[in-house]
């Protein structure tokens, strides 16, 4: 197939497109040739076909003739580079694409690299050099290659003097223990703080390096609880749940009671697929135009996930929406990620493709890989109604008889208590996919239990819930609608100990390689299943008035739990 590359700008805003003549295809090694691409494999096929037979030919008089092989002409010599030049051409046309699919990439394809191989038009910009430092705790960057003191001692000193950088201690001293205690040491002396109840041992600062966490100086510890089972999909989910709030972990769990006690809940994955939203800016506002065009003329999208998918073996590009302010235009590009929650792995096909349309439209400046149409970690009125990550919907219908008796109230007054307060409450409000109860609650909590990045909850908590008397007004129906829920299963945090057990606790750890995405969608109707037992449970409780009550019996306490802390951290 012809790559359909743009021989003239895209027709006018609103004006027809011409289609084009034939189907697109990928680019391939030969597209930098003068030639159109088949008339440049025509020519390299038969070039290798012609001198192969030649040789062929050649050799087998010589072995009649016994002629020496090292015995050659200069006809033979020419033979020999043209059948080595179209041969090396055809692996490169025909193999390429493959090998870079398997060589370049990871587990889950989730290690960003800003720079395309593909392209050298569009640099990273060198980084800055590092400011002086001013308190010693990250130490000059002149300092980096000086050699590295033996002793603790005069590490810490070094480091506390500005003389050594705390971020090199790593990959200086090659132990990530004994770097994380200078460090704290160090921070200790200039800060003039204890920092006694922030523990330091029991923890791998290994598995951290160059992925989750830099400069670290120990690790919180947050308790988890266990929530379940939730029946969910017919299937029995025991969800974990790290949170220091009162109640939370016990409200969700009589969530669950109530849905597995009337036959589970069911849930459908609606959509899949991360988003990143480039900003690029052109001179006038028709050229910006013309590439929105481009970008989202069907005829077109062939050839630009071809682009955008050779970068990753899971990345596959599904949507390209775009929108403009003045001469400037946002990109929003959609694709699966396979268990990944996919970040990175999509911001790697994007620079493919700004590599790709820069050729074509030189005028383009890209101002940054993201330009908040994504959106990522806010709030905004594009994921609420295009959906981010996982789209996904999970009901259940509560019996009348558990609403009494489990928990202790009826459907009239939980319908009534929905409408007041989840529906008006927060239209009055001016929500922006805050239509529910607390389901932040619990994404949060499975969040930092399994390893996801805590600040999506921003978008992931974006929730309707919706309630109905059912069955001549004497059974319930709930849901809860979550459009941008963002989760993966591999890479970032997932990877660590505890998340990663939490994962196994679920039966989501990894990867999933018979059905790459299937652990991510999985996991994502667990959180919208424990948000629907969570937002059932603490409807409940407001309907019966419990609320109060509850959170004055079981999360104040009376005990001194500083002295505590300090009394079991202390080493």
């Amino acid at each position: 197939m012809d790559v359909r590359r743009r021989m003239a700008p895209p027709p006018a805003v609103g004006a027809p497109h011409r289609k084009a003549a034939g189907a697109p295809r990928a680019l391939q090694a030969g597209d930098a040739l003068p030639l159109p691409i088949r008339h440049t494999n025509l020519i390299f096929s038969a070039l290798f076909a012609v001198s192969l037979a030649y040789l062929m030919r050649r050799w087998r008089a010589k072995i009649r003739s016994s002629i020496p092989f090292h015995v050659v002409s200069l006809t033979e010599i020419l033979a020999t580079f043209v059948l080595v030049a179209s041969l090396i051409y055809l692996l490169s046309f025909f193999g390429i694409a493959f090998v870079q699919s398997i060589v370049s990439s990871t587990d889950e394809d989730d290690d960003f690299l800003v720079a395309s191989s593909s392209s050298s038009s569009a640099k990273a910009p060198a980084p800055a050099p590092a400011p002086p430092a001013q308190c010693g705790l990250l130490g000059s960057a002149d300092a980096v290659s000086e050699k590295m003191p033996e002793e603790d001692e005069e590490i810490v000193a070094g480091v506390v003097a500005g003389k050594i950088p705390s971020y090199v201690l790593e990959t200086k001293l090659g132990d990530c223990r004994r770097a994380a205690g200078l460090r704290r040491e160090a921070l200790r002396r200039i800060t003039g703080r204890q920092i006694e109840g922030l523990p330091l041992d029991g923890f791998d600062y290994t598995s951290i390096l160059g992925q989750c966490c830099e400069l670290p100086v120990g690790y919180v510890q947050l308790p988890v609880g266990i929530a379940g089972p939730l029946l969910l999909d017919g299937q029995r989910f025991y969800v974990p749940m790290a949170t220091t709030e009162g109640c939370l972990v016990a409200s969700t769990n009589r969530g669950c009671k109530a849905i597995a006690e009337s036959g589970g809940a069911s849930s459908v994955v609606l959509r899949d697929a991360m988003t990143r939203a480039p900003v690029a800016r052109f001179p006038t506002a028709l050229q910006a135009a013309q590439l929105k065009a481009f970008l989202e003329d069907p005829a077109n999208f062939d050839t630009l996930s071809v682009v955008f998918n050779r970068s990753s073996r899971f990345g596959r590009l599904q949507t390209v929406q775009c929108a403009m302010a003045g001469r400037n235009i946002y990109m929003r590009f959609s694709c699966s990620t396979g268990d990944a929650m996919g970040m990175n792995m999509i911001s790697k096909g994007v620079q493919n493709v700004l590599d790709y349309l820069q050729d074509d439209f030189p005028d383009m400046d890209v101002i940054s890989i993201s330009g908040n149409f994504c959106s990522d970690k806010k709030s905004a009125a594009v994921n609420w109604i295009e959906g981010r990550g996982k789209s996904v919907v999970c009901e259940a219908v509560i019996k009348e008889e558990i609403v009494r008796k489990v928990l202790k109230t009826n459907v009239q007054s939980l319908v009534e208590l929905n409408v007041i307060k989840n529906l008006a409450g927060s239209a009055v409000a001016g929500a922006l996919g805050g239509f529910n109860a607390h389901a932040s609650n619990i994404v949060s909590a499975i969040f930092i239990a399994t390893g996801q990045d805590p600040a999506q909850n921003v978008e992931s908590s974006q929730c309707i819930t919706m309630l109905e008397a059912v069955n001549d007004g004497r059974d319930l129906h709930i849901s809860v609608t979550m459009p941008s829920i963002e989760v993966g299963t591999v890479g970032g945090g997932t990877q660590l100990a505890s998340q990663s057990a939490c994962l196994d606790l679920l039966g989501v750890k990894g990867a999933n390689r018979e059905s790459p995405g299937t652990n991510a969608r999985i996991l994502a109707t667990v959180v919208a299943g424990g948000v629907l037992a969570g937002e059932l449970s603490l409807l409940s409780a407001l309907a019966a008035g419990q609320l109060v009550k509850s959170h004055m019996k079981y999360n104040r306490s009376s005990r001194d739990m500083s002295k505590a802390a300090s009394l079991s951290l202390t080493p």
